[in-house]
């Protein structure tokens, strides 16, 4: 019963899991940095810094942050690595943050580290929004909520809202902001993911209201 929850429980960020995996990853030689437990792709080293200096409760733990070729129905998705979920406790647990390596719009190709520096900030904040939801839960409660992530929008509208929620108490609130905006005004993206951003993702208004109420609950 445990493998078969393990093997329906890939945590996205994005609305969809990949259900591709036979799609090559990284055909191109890529150089990764190791910082801190944190491996991630030299080209969005900048961008990495900059999320992770927001969270300083994720210090020492473990994330890796991958390219995809192709990620389905998603750009970046945050989860934590099976193995360890199963055979290490919450201290130890490891994560990974796939991303996706270039978008195929109708100009061309553009790759993940042209996209415009507060947006790409913002989407890494999301996930490690996501890892902050995570690392403190249990392995049994965080397979029970990946059941009810997967079988329910409503659980899955909460958990992404959780994730900017996270962000945005941290601080990244313009961040955020800016990835959303960068999505819903940017007509290379195909309305049905707009449309998903739209219905279970904070608004720009949530957004800026959030902000406000933290910015008067700290005068």
């Amino acid at each position: 019963m445990i493998a078969i929850l393990l093997s329906l429980f890939l945590l996205s960020s994005e609305v969809e899991v990949n259900q591709d995996d036979s799609v090559p990853d990284e055909p191109k030689k890529t150089e990764y940095i190791e910082v801190d437990n944190k491996r991630f792709p030299v080209e969005i080293k900048d961008a990495v810094i900059e999320a992770l200096a927001y969270f300083p409760e994720l210090a020492g733990v473990n994330i890796d942050f991958e390219y995809k070729e192709k990620i389905s129905g998603a750009v970046m998705q945050a989860q934590p690595r099976m193995l360890t979920l199963l055979v290490t406790g919450k201290e130890k647990r490891e994560y990974r943050i796939k991303i996706t390596r270039s978008f195929e719009f109708e100009e061309g190709e553009v790759l993940i580290e042209d996209v415009p520096h507060d947006a790409l900030v913002g989407w890494i904040g999301h996930e490690l929004g996501h890892i902050m939801d995570y690392k403190n839960r249990s392995t049994v409660n965080l397979m029970h909520f990946g059941m009810k992530y997967i079988l329910s929008n409503k659980r899955l509208t909460e958990a992404e809202i959780a994730a900017d929620t996270y962000a945005i108490s941290c601080g990244m609130g313009h961040q955020i902001l800016t990835v959303k905006n960068y999505i819903l005004h940017n007509e290379n993206f195909k309305e049905s993911y707009k449309s998903k951003i739209r219905d279970l993702y904070m608004s720009p208004i949530q957004i800026l209201s959030l902000q406000e109420e933290l910015k008067e609950g700290e005068g």
